[in-house]
């Protein structure tokens, strides 16, 4: 572990924290006014009943420095669970420290822990130095996948056919 940081489990406490991470994040990867996610929205869905994610808080002297935000999911082909890595971020300001690759590291021990067979996340394609961190932990690029999405309640009621 790095000196002066530490790694923990997000709490209620954290909403607040977590949407500002997600709102510099957005910012970063020039989405300024993408983020829709509220801390309501972060609480139902993050500590709720049912949980849609869990999340990793990076401080140092209690102020957050970054995050990692995951869900579980399945493989089919390695017929175990995996963890998708939904957002990583850490603060520009304190880049450079190792607080990405702890909490990587980190994510990695709870996919082992819990029997996970991988880790999945996506990197903008022009985001090269993300791209080059990624591959110096052993990471690979899967050039011949691409995302596809279908997004908002309109365009899902029109494939619903409701």
């Amino acid at each position: 572990m790095i000196a002066g940081i530490t790694l923990r489990r997000a709490e209620v406490r954290d909403v607040p924290v977590l949407l500002e991470l997600i709102r510099a994040l957005a910012t970063y990867e020039r989405e300024t006014d993408a983020v829709k996610a509220s801390e309501a929205d972060l609480l139902q869905y993050g500590f709720g009943e049912t949980k849609s994610f869990s999340a990793i808080v990076a401080e140092q002297d209690g102020k957050a420095l970054g995050f990692a935000l995951w869900f579980p999911t399945y493989s089919t082909w390695v017929g175990k669970p995996s963890m998708y890595l939904e957002d990583l971020f850490v603060l520009p300001e304190a880049r450079g420290k190792g607080i990405g690759r702890e909490l990587l590291r980190e994510l990695a021990r709870i996919a082992l822990a819990e029997g996970m067979g991988r880790l999945d996340w996506k990197v903008l394609d022009w985001n090269t130095s993300a791209t080059a961190f990624y591959e110096s932990l052993g990471a690979k690029p899967m050039r011949e996948w691409f995302s596809m999405r279908i997004e908002g309640e309109a365009a899902l009621h029109r494939l619903s056919g409701d």
